[in-house]
């Protein structure tokens, strides 16, 4: 009859050879629910960087009324935009309608602080302030300009100050500096949209990884 000591010796043997094995193995090496569990806490982590949205803000985002409302109104003020500079140019070379010129640049100024005022709420919703978030920091400095440049154009029409074709000077310069502002944006989309399609490919993969 084999002594305990014998019997001792061989489970430590046969426990060595299960972790050898097991560690051989790649499919039980990947597909351990410790490591598994691992991944999904790194990659819920705080933004990498580069990117523009932790998953939380990202979730936030895609969830939020607010990103339809945002959604809407840039082509909406984008229209706008493109009918109220063709109006202003051609005062500044006839000479006619004024009026009309003038009216289009008010609606105008009135659809960026509608974006402005419900973009800051979005920003509040999603990144949890109001303006100047990392990610849109730069954006959201342009846009100061653009908001006083606008602003500064309903100032001089509502007490006349300048002429009518100064006035429209002015919101010409308040176009341009929008025109760049919108395009800071739509790079920020890009990149949010590059972003998404990675993160997509990259649960894809993880998912097919996991197949064992």
């Amino acid at each position: 009859m084999p002594s305990d000591q014998a019997i001792d010796r061989d489970l430590v043997k046969k426990a060595a050879d299960s972790r050898a094995v097991s560690f051989r193995d790649p499919r039980n090496q990947s597909n351990s629910s410790s490591e598994r569990l691992s991944r999904q806490l790194y990659k819920s982590s705080d933004v990498t960087a580069g990117s523009l949205y932790t998953p939380e803000q990202r979730r936030r985002r895609d969830d939020s009324p607010w990103t339809i409302v945002q959604g809407v109104l840039a082509p909406v003020q984008f229209v706008v935009f493109l009918i109220s500079l063709a109006l202003v140019l051609r005062y500044l070379a006839t000479g006619d309608g004024f009026a009309a010129a003038t009216i289009s640049v008010v609606i105008k100024t009135l659809c960026l602080y509608a974006i402005m005022i419900t973009g800051s709420i979005w920003e509040k919703r999603v990144f949890g302030h109001y303006l100047f978030v990392p990610a849109f920091f730069w954006e959201d400095v342009f846009s100061m300009l653009v908001l006083a440049l606008h602003t500064a154009y309903l100032a001089v029409l509502a007490f006349g100050w300048l002429t009518p074709q100064q006035q429209l000077y002015l919101a010409l310069a308040a176009y341009a500096a929008y025109v760049i502002n919108a395009a800071q944006f739509l790079i920020k989309l890009r990149m949010a949209r590059l972003e998404g399609r990675g993160n997509q490919a990259e649960e894809t993969s993880e998912m097919i990884g996991s197949v064992p």
